[in-house]
């Protein structure tokens, strides 16, 4: 198995930005000029390692090298956007990976374009980028090819080799992840393991509670040691967790309502299946039914967030119980979205900075996870 924090590691350390190997601050997958960018470096990557794996590392300060972080990212839907855009797509692979002296909520991001020997090219327009463009690695630039036939050259096959060989996860590394993982967790969250197939050690810690008699854990955060992937987290949604041998399975709950009268919601159940042949799958199944609310009700609660904007927008003071309103617009806002305001995400969006800027992070935890819940619910 390979450690994908040492591998993240010797890309950095070892290589300045290459045609198998890329690094980014962040991702903007938000708009279309950020998706377009993203789609142009998986498709000038897999087409310069037709035999190789090929990478882009997120949280990477491009001017100094260092690992600045990026939030947790768990769209598993990346696969579909680049398979809508792109002729013979590459299997890529988006995962989150802690590194101990980040914050806790942070993660390096580890792109991984897998190898598929045919050439790829734009499926459609995308931004200012034309249908049919193949794009290819020029030393660490993303270039636009403008021959008449582009041939495919194996490279980098020896040296990415090397490279996760040398990431090759061993004892002291499996042991070192699970010491780290059980200190960087207060108590109260109750930090374990368990070993699955004896081979695969996963790590879990989350604040236990009882609700109606069920047991739920919050500010939940899973990682798979062996290759130091954290495959779960969650700033507040609640979550159950249950395992047999082969089997770690998470259902993940959201608390919905109106007037402090919430109910939990389950939202999506994600299985992790480990084989004898050294492997795992993770496997997600969406669970979410829309809970239907007063027509007047929704209609009322969107229009006062949607004055809560403008407010914003305009700079104009905020009263007191508008201050206590911007505390709910995540959530609200949320709820408007899931009964038929299909523009109260890019109203959210709106309040981002002003939100972000406010001294209790609570509401800013609360607009990334209302903003995830939005994204699953729509590709779901």
């Amino acid at each position: 198995m390979i450690n994908k924090r040492l591998l993240i590691k010797n890309l950095i350390a070892h290589n300045d930005e290459n045609s198998f190997y890329d690094k980014k601050e962040k991702l903007s997958l938000e708009n279309k000029e950020g998706k377009a960018k993203f789609l142009k470096h998986i498709c000038a990557l897999s087409n310069s390692n037709p035999e190789n794996n090929s990478f882009i590392v997120v949280g990477v300060s491009d001017a100094e090298n260092t690992i600045v972080g990026v939030d947790f990212f768990d769209d598993s839907k990346i696969q579909n956007l680049v398979n809508a855009y792109l002729v013979n797509p590459p299997k890529i692979q988006y995962e989150n990976v802690p590194f101990p002296r980040l914050q806790r909520h942070k993660v390096v991001g580890l792109v991984t374009i897998h190898p598929n020997n045919q050439v790829t090219s734009l499926l459609k327009n995308a931004w200012k980028y034309q249908k049919g463009t193949i794009f290819y690695r020029r030393g660490s630039n993303s270039m636009p090819f403008s021959g008449t036939t582009f041939e495919l050259k194996n490279t980098n096959k020896d040296i990415v080799a090397a490279i996760e060989k040398s990431a090759t996860n061993n004892i002291e590394l499996t042991l070192n992840g699970v010491f780290d993982f059980i200190n960087n967790h207060k108590p109260e969250y109750h930090p374990q393991y368990k070993v699955f197939n004896e081979q695969f050690v996963l790590c879990w810690a989350g604040e236990r509670k009882k609700i109606n008699g069920k047991e739920y854990f919050s500010r939940v955060d899973i990682e798979l040691i062996n290759e130091q992937v954290r495959l779960f987290f969650s700033a507040l949604d609640e979550v159950q967790i249950s395992y047999n041998n082969r089997s770690f399975i998470i259902t993940e709950y959201i608390l919905l309502g109106i007037n402090k009268k919430e109910a939990h919601f389950p939202l999506e159940k994600t299985i992790i299946n480990f084989k004898d042949n050294g492997k795992h799958d993770i496997v997600t199944e969406f669970l979410f039914e829309v809970p239907k609310y007063d027509e007047v009700i929704i209609k009322h609660i969107y229009d006062n967030c949607n004055a809560i904007i403008q407010k914003i927008e305009h700079q104009k003071p905020l009263s007191v119980l508008d201050h206590e309103d911007v505390l709910r617009l995540p959530t609200n806002y949320l709820l408007c979205y899931l009964n038929g305001f299909l523009d109260a995400a890019s109203q959210l969006k709106k309040a981002k900075e002003y939100i972000k800027n406010i001294d209790d992070k609570t509401t800013y935890i609360k607009f990334k996870e209302a903003m995830r819940v939005i994204r699953k619910v729509k590709y779901n």
